[in-house]
């Protein structure tokens, strides 16, 4: 299996792993760690789709701050009668007291009030006290009222009061920004099962006992999906006010419309600044808590709720698991402008599609399928990265073998110019070659290892020589080489650079031939040829296989000039053309010892060539 198929096999198996738990976790309503990212783009949705007008079901009659500076805050029992009676006489379907009336006031005004709410239909605030800010559940298929947390205490009315008036618990789940997300509708204290204070108003208004059932909540012939815990999910119409808001001191002065009334669920509670019961919202850092519970009454009433329940976390677990698989997959497909653009209107596909869904009353999750599908696609990309680095690195490699093999320097110009020597060129260049003497006999009394070590060392420096004195090896030929100087550019150097890099190869393999350890006692030498002049440079060649190499007069020449080098007693056999050449100031000039120049015949050749004699001092 290569790298690329591992990755994908990896990636794919590790999402599937962490997908699954997220799932699970998802699915028994435990990933806790979610609330926040899911908080954040829940509101961002909720932003994106403004505030909405709530149904006319509802009625706020608050105890605001002009009627605390007229009555005092909190109101006595006596004036908060006044206020029920005051709204009972304009015919409301239910009033609701968002008010804890827990402690005693004096006999006369505790039973101002119990008569007052005994002359319509009403319900009073009850409160669960919980050991901590967050509860543990379990979950019991043969118990409905498992996921239910159940309070240490439950802070309950008055008897007084709640001999005539139905009692609703007022608890919230919130996230851990301190936004309501939910309303329990049942609460669970140590002997006790308390409907919701909004369950309790609506059922009220309704006319219709509630009916758990699994998922869900029945009100008459109407299902109303819930959440894990039997939680109803909240959204909000609006910012503060949004619900229609009167003042307790516009009932208690008479100046209370009977529209705002008549007919309406109307709750009383407490918007005083600096009472503590506000909560922030998407829309508003201060709602109050009356507007809270009102809002989450009108959603039972009116059924405008929106829905997030087990078919809802299900089919979130089927995106979680799905959607991280998808973008592995289009990623391991193709790296491309259209496997990109792919991704893209993939992932805005699926958030348009969650937006649209949540407007229309869904809650499907937002952080659930990114947190699923960043870490695989973060550890794919990861892998990829480190695959072509790898690949990288072993292209180099190779990049610099073949320089090394396949005259250096020769590569990067063709990777800017590929169409470089794609016709013969003829132009001016020097050439050197160089070749191991007697080592043709030697090779076969030392074997192929030592043949291969031998001839590793001797590439080496002529590798290095010619790299170092801007020269291309063209071939290697056995125990010799040929190095050009005028590719990919002739040069008005070549010349002395060609004389240089000849005299430095002397130099240097002079003593690596004498302190060699195979060669050691071994009659091996060296010879050295350069010659300057007209050369045809070009690729040779078909399909895969090209070599760029020279060829003509200059060529031959300088090749026959090693023959003279070894015939004369020299290391360095060149010709006075490439003296002429390479100037007053060359190498060979100014190192070593320098004789001629003389005529002489080159095999092959009708015409004499005048050349010079060169070697270095010995060791």
């Amino acid at each position: 299996m290569n790298a690329k198929r591992l990755l994908v096999t990896v990636t794919i198996v590790f999402s599937l792993l962490w997908s699954s738990l997220l799932a699970s976790l998802h699915l028994s309503g435990n990933a806790g760690f979610l609330d926040r990212m899911e908080a954040l783009l829940t509101d961002i949705r909720s932003i994106a789709i403004g505030a909405r007008t709530p149904p006319p079901i509802v009625s706020i009659v608050a105890i605001d701050d002009r009627t605390a500076a007229a009555h005092g805050y909190p109101l006595n029992r006596a004036t908060l009668a006044r206020v029920v009676d005051a709204i009972t006489s304009l015919k409301p379907k239910v009033v609701a007291l968002d008010l804890l009336l827990v402690d005693h006031g004096t006999d006369a005004d505790d039973a101002a009030l119990a008569l007052a709410l005994q002359e319509t239909p009403a319900v009073i605030a009850g409160a669960g006290v919980f050991p901590e800010s967050t509860q543990s559940v379990t979950s019991d298929a043969n118990d409905p009222l498992s996921a239910v947390p159940v309070a240490n205490q439950l802070l309950l009315p008055l008897t007084r009061f709640s001999d005539v008036a139905a009692v609703g618990i007022v608890n919230l789940a919130t996230d851990q920004t301190g936004i309501p997300r939910y309303v329990p509708l049942i609460s669970r204290g140590p002997d006790r099962v308390d409907q919701s204070f909004p369950l309790r108003v609506a059922s009220l208004a309704l006319g219709i006992n509630p009916v758990f059932v699994p998922g869900g909540l029945a009100l008459g012939d109407r299902h109303l999906p819930t959440d894990t815990g039997q939680r109803l999910p909240l959204t909000f119409y609006g910012p503060k006010g949004t619900i229609p808001t009167y003042s307790a001191m516009d009932a208690l002065d008479g100046k209370l419309k009977a529209k705002a009334v008549e007919g309406r669920v109307v709750v009383i509670g407490s918007t005083v600044a600096g009472g503590g019961d506000v909560f922030p919202t998407p829309f508003d850092p201060v709602l109050p808590g009356v507007e809270v519970m009102s809002t989450a009454t009108t959603h039972l009433i009116a059924g405008d709720s929106i829905i997030r329940d087990s078919n809802i976390r299900r089919f979130d677990a089927i995106i979680c698991v799905v959607l991280p698989i998808l973008l592995l997959g289009l990623l391991a497909w193709r790296r491309s402008a259209v496997g990109y653009a792919t991704i893209i209107a993939l992932v805005l596909a699926w958030g348009a599609l969650n937006m649209l869904a949540f407007a229309e009353g869904y809650w499907f999750s937002a952080a659930l399928p990114i947190a699923a599908a960043l870490p695989p696609i973060l550890l794919f990309g990861a892998g990829e990265l480190w695959i072509d680095r790898r690949q990288a690195s072993h292209f180099a490699a190779q990049s610099d073998l073949l320089q090394r093999i396949e005259a250096p320097g020769l590569g990067e110009w063709l990777a800017r110019d590929p169409g470089f020597l794609a016709h013969p060129v003829r132009q001016d260049a020097a050439v050197v070659f160089i070749d191991l003497s007697g080592f043709t006999g030697l090779s076969e009394a030392i074997g192929v290892t030592h043949v291969r070590d031998v001839l590793s060392g001797f590439f080496e420096i002529v590798d290095e020589e010619a790299r170092a004195h801007g020269g291309a090896i063209t071939s290697f030929m056995g125990d010799g080489a040929m190095i050009l100087f005028g590719l990919p550019q002739p040069a008005s150097d070549d010349a002395a650079r060609a004389a240089s890099c000849a005299v430095q190869l002397c130099a240097r393999m002079r003593p690596w031939l004498a302190t060699h350890p195979i060669l050691d006692g071994r009659n091996i030498g060296f010879k050295v040829g350069a010659h300057y002049g007209p050369v045809v440079a070009s690729r040779l060649g078909t399909g895969n296989r090209r070599q760029i190499t020279a060829t003509g007069d200059t060529v031959n020449v300088a090749s026959r000039l090693m023959e003279v080098a070894a015939a004369r007693g020299a290391e360095l056999a060149l010709s006075a053309t490439l003296m002429d050449a390479a100037g007053a100031d060359s190498a060979p000039l100014r190192s070593g010892q320098l004789e001629g120049p003389a005529q002489v015949p080159i095999r092959g050749r009708s015409e004499s060539v005048d050349v010079w004699l060169w070697k270095g001092h010995p060791l």
